[in-house]
Parts: structure tokens; C-alpha cells; sequence
């Protein structure tokens, strides 16, 4: 082709390429998104257990009231419109109509005051403390639910999302015993995907919702939700394309550099500031020698958290400080006890607590063990094994399967230590209530007060900005809790929790938002 003939073609190519790319950045319909999650649900609703993958899955099928935008405020979902009470002792909620459950029953405000009253508010193990204050739900019609409060509760209005109160549909929950309910395995929802099935070991399947009230979504067919235990084979999946999205930071850490040099495929820490999660070392201050303070002040000491950070998490986080993440600026707090990496320090605090040296060099032993939700965290425990040896302490590792684990930790109490994530969530009241009030403490009430902590002074700071209308004092409120829990040390926050998703870039629509890794993905469509 002659020069002059090329630049007759140019415009016309030029067009041809920015009508293909307004095509492309329109969703396109149909396909099967596969994500790998591990650990396995153990249950398709959050409603007395809010694992991860339990919300990763679920999320999908059930929805809250509303949903958070980038700044972290409230949005319209099952609620189109709500309105505080100048004295803050109720809230009222506009619930959208037309909305009807997989199984064609309307969705009416009974399913909300059933969800809150019964299932927020008495089983989830946050929602307990979250929503105490919550006396009454009246509902006037089938679409106004009005909450009654005992006192002022600014954090309702953070915890009303898929990923931290779900309404499950009354007709089939009420009068039973939630906890057995058939339908926690085979649920039926209001949201974008309905049901299939349930191959235990292997996959949850869901399927598109064709009578969904977002009209237009969702723009998948079906999700394959895989149980892939190896995170190798998770990593190896994403790369072959038999999977298009790994959540969680579900690959090994050592991958993740290639992993993100691979041009087909994205990397991205958003989706998880709601959670602002935090992983600890917990101790059963119940047993001798984590009964004694000082025995705790000095395990901080010889925890190197920066090496942790840098060795076990690959540098994909950082170390933390306070059981309040630096990312919520407003509410971390600057002037906290802190724990320096000394050696010195912590043998001088060993000795002062009454633990010498014996011959042998040792000083006494305790157990760990180490939660089944982070492959990481086994490596956690090597390397905080090997911290504690400098100072004379054996800690030696206990791996359980997720049921021996929970009833280990939060029934039977039987444990010395222990390394756990906690979200504290983008109002600290939900995460941090549950871990250090001494009455959130409930044998068989996971991932709550599991150490034996009960200090009256952090009752009283604690049931103090549960009931504060006044925003400034709830602030200081969490600074001075900061300080408190720092002082006792019942937990030491090691490090942020390093989350991240990889997913393959012929996925769209993934869902950027504060809590967009416990939401739906209605908005997600594949490029084919």
C-alpha cells in the first residue's frame, strides 16, 4: 500500500478502534466467573459466624440495608431512604418495594425486624454488641421498619451493609433454631445470584437472579465459588485461567511479585478498608504466666513485628501498633504505650515477673494455636517461636481443624495463646467491643472475648461510646480505650492484615469499594 493510500485509512481506523473500545467498556452478558476461596464455608449465611469465605459467598445471595460508597458513607440497598431522630433514640428506614425473595415471597419489613431482633442482635458475635442498644423494631407497613434504641447508637449506621447484618427472610427462619436451620445450607436471598448447589469439598455454585431489582443486573450467568486448599494450586489456577479471582490474599506470598508481573492479571489491595483488619497474639490471661502483666509486656518486647511484616508477609504490610489501624486516622490514637523490639528489656520484665532463667536456659513454656483462616499464620508462629527463644520462653505450635479451633478458643477456653484476625471495621465500636468488654464474653460465641479479660475501667470507656451522641467525644473515647488495652495487654496487634485480590484482567466491574471484598458481584462481567 502506497503512502497516500495508508493515510486515506488512518481516520477510518482511528474510528474503528475507538468504536471497539466504547464496545468494550460496555458490560457484556453471560460467562461463569470462578473464584477460589480456603478455608471452605461452613455455613451460606454470617448470622452466628462472619468467616471470610462465609461472607465471600453469602454476600452474593443476601443483602443488607445498605451499602457503603468510597467515603465510607451509607448508600441505598434494601433501604432506599432512612432518617435519625433529632435525639437519637430511633432511626427510620424506607425499604424498597418490589423486592422478592428466591423463592418469589415478598420481601416486607418483617424480614427486617425478625433479622435484627433475632439474628443481629443475638447471634452474630459482633451484632451482639452492636446492636444491645437496640430495645424494639416496629413496622408500621410492609416498607417502614422504625428502630427503638435505649440510648443513642451512632454505629448502627456502619453496620448495616451485606458483609455485617444480612436479612434472611423470616418465613422460613422464624420459630426455628437459626443455628440448624436447612436453609443456612441451601439459602434463599433477595440478592443478584440464587442458590444452586452445595458440593461439600469442592464448589458452591450460584446462578444468575433474573428477577433481581437492579434491573440489568447481574451481568453473570453463574459463580463457581472452588475450595482450593493448596494456595500454590490457587496461584496455579489463576495463571491457567480455571480460576479468575483469588480474594483474601489467597496465593502464597511468594508468588505474588510474579504473579503481579504477569500481564494478564491485576493486583489490588481495595475492597478491604471497612475491614481494617488486624492480626494478633492473644493470650488466656486466665493461666499462669500470661496472668502477669509484665510477662505480656515482655513477650511485646521480643516480638520483632518488622520482621514479621518484611519476612512472613513478603512486605505486603506493615506493623501495628494499636488494636486501631493507622489508616483510621480519625479514631488512632498517637499517645499509646508502646513496645519497641528490645531483648534487653523484655529478660529484665521476665525476671522481674519471677521467671529466672533455669539451667538449661529456659524459662517456662506455653502453647499457640494458630487460627485454620491464614496459611501464613503457621509461619507467624515459627517466627514467633524463634523470637521467644531469645529470651528463654518455649512456645510450641498447635494446629486445628476450624471446628477443634473454635471450640478450643471460644467454648472451652483451652489454649495459652493464640495468633487470630480481628476486623475492627471502619467504626471501631463493631471490631474492638467484642474483643475487650468483658460482657461480650460468651462460651460458644466465636471470635469474641476469648482471653478472660475483664477490666472495669475499659467497661466503663466502652459502654461509655456505645451510648455517646457527640462524634468529638466518641473520638477520645477510642483513644483512651487505645491506651487502656495497651497498658493490659490482653493482645498484642502484630501486624495490619496484608489483604489483597488477584484476579484475571479479563474481568470488569470488580467492585472497588471500602467493603467491596464481602460484597456481590453484580457489577462484574467477563470480556470474551
Amino acid at each position: 500500500m502506497k503512502n497516500s493510500s495508508l493515510r486515506q485509512w488512518i481516520p477510518a481506523i482511528a474510528l474503528a478502534l475507538v468504536a471497539n473500545a466504547g464496545l468494550a467498556a460496555e458490560p457484556q452478558k453471560g460467562g461463569t466467573l470462578f473464584v477460589a476461596l480456603n478455608p471452605e464455608p461452613t455455613v451460606l449465611n454470617i448470622s452466628y459466624h462472619n468467616q471470610y469465605a462465609n461472607a465471600v459467598v453469602s454476600s452474593n445471595i443476601y443483602e443488607g440495608l445498605v451499602v457503603y460508597d468510597e467515603n465510607q458513607q451509607p448508600q441505598p440497598a434494601l433501604a432506599t431512604a432512612w432518617e435519625v431522630a433529632p435525639d437519637g433514640l430511633s432511626i427510620t428506614f424506607r425499604l424498597r418495594q418490589g423486592v422478592k425473595w428466591h423463592d418469589g415471597t415478598s420481601f416486607t419489613s418483617a424480614d427486617v425486624k425478625f433479622s435484627a431482633l433475632e439474628i443481629w442482635k443475638k447471634l452474630h458475635p459482633r451484632g451482639r454488641v452492636t446492636f444491645a442498644p437496640l430495645k424494639d423494631v416496629e413496622t408500621p407497613d410492609a416498607h417502614t421498619v422504625v428502630f427503638r434504641l435505649e440510648h443513642p447508637a451512632l454505629v448502627i449506621l456502619s453496620a448495616l451493609n451485606t458483609a455485617e447484618a444480612q436479612v434472611l427472610p423470616a418465613h422460613l427462619y422464624e420459630g426455628t433454631d437459626v443455628r440448624t436451620n436447612p436453609y443456612n445450607n441451601k439459602p434463599v436471598g433477595t440478592g443478584p445470584f440464587r442458590f444452586k448447589k452445595w458440593e461439600k469439598g469442592q464448589f458452591v455454585e450460584l446462578e444468575r437472579n433474573p428477577d433481581y431489582w437492579d434491573a440489568g443486573k447481574p451481568h453473570l450467568d453463574r459463580l463457581i465459588f472452588r475450595t482450593i486448599p493448596d494456595a500454590a494450586a490457587r496461584g496455579a489456577a489463576l495463571e491457567t485461567g480455571e480460576v479468575q479471582v483469588v480474594p483474601f490474599a489467597g496465593v502464597p506470598f511468594s508468588d505474588v511479585q510474579r504473579l503481579r508481573d504477569n500481564k494478564e492479571l491485576a493486583f489490588t489491595k481495595k475492597g478491604y478498608e471497612y475491614n481494617s483488619q488486624i492480626y494478633y497474639l492473644e493470650f488466656n490471661i486466665r493461666n499462669a504466666p500470661l496472668s502477669n502483666v509484665k510477662v505480656r509486656q515482655a513477650l511485646a518486647h521480643a516480638i520483632n513485628k518488622q520482621g514479621l511484616a518484611e519476612t512472613i508477609f513478603y512486605g505486603v504490610t506493615e506493623a501495628a501498633d494499636s488494636p486501631i489501624p493507622k489508616s483510621l486516622t480519625r479514631f488512632y490514637a498517637q499517645d499509646i504505650p508502646r513496645y519497641d523490639y528490645d531483648l534487653k528489656k523484655a529478660e529484665a520484665l521476665l525476671d522481674e515477673a519471677g521467671y529466672p532463667r533455669q539451667a538449661n536456659g529456659k524459662r517456662f513454656a506455653i502453647s499457640i494455636n494458630l487460627s485454620p483462616s491464614s496459611e501464613r499464620f503457621p509461619f507467624a508462629g515459627e517466627s514467633l517461636r524463634q523470637d521467644f527463644s531469645r529470651i528463654g520462653v518455649e512456645l510450641n505450635p498447635i494446629a486445628l481443624d476450624v471446628a477443634s479451633y473454635l471450640k478450643a478458643v471460644y467454648t472451652d477456653y483451652k489454649f495459652d495463646s493464640l495468633i487470630q484476625g480481628y476486623s475492627t471495621l471502619m467504626d471501631p465500636q463493631m471490631g474492638l467491643t467484642r474483643l475487650f468488654w468483658s460482657k461480650a464474653a460468651k462460651p460458644g460465641v466465636s471470635y469474641a472475648n476469648a482471653t478472660g479479660y475483664a477490666n472495669a475501667e475499659t467497661d466503663q470507656i466502652i459502654e461509655a461510646y456505645q451510648r455517646e451522641a457527640d462524634p468529638a467525644k466518641r473520638v477520645e473515647q477510642f483513644h483512651a480505650l487505645q491506651r487502656q488495652i495497651l497498658t493490659d495487654l490482653p493482645a498484642i496487634p502484630l501486624v495490619d492484615a496484608p489483604f489483597f485480590t488477584i484476579y484475571n484482567k479479563k474481568l470488569h466491574g470488580l467492585d472497588e469499594r471500602p467493603d467491596a471484598s464481602r460484597s456481590s458481584y453484580a457489577d462484574a462481567w467477563l470480556a470474551k
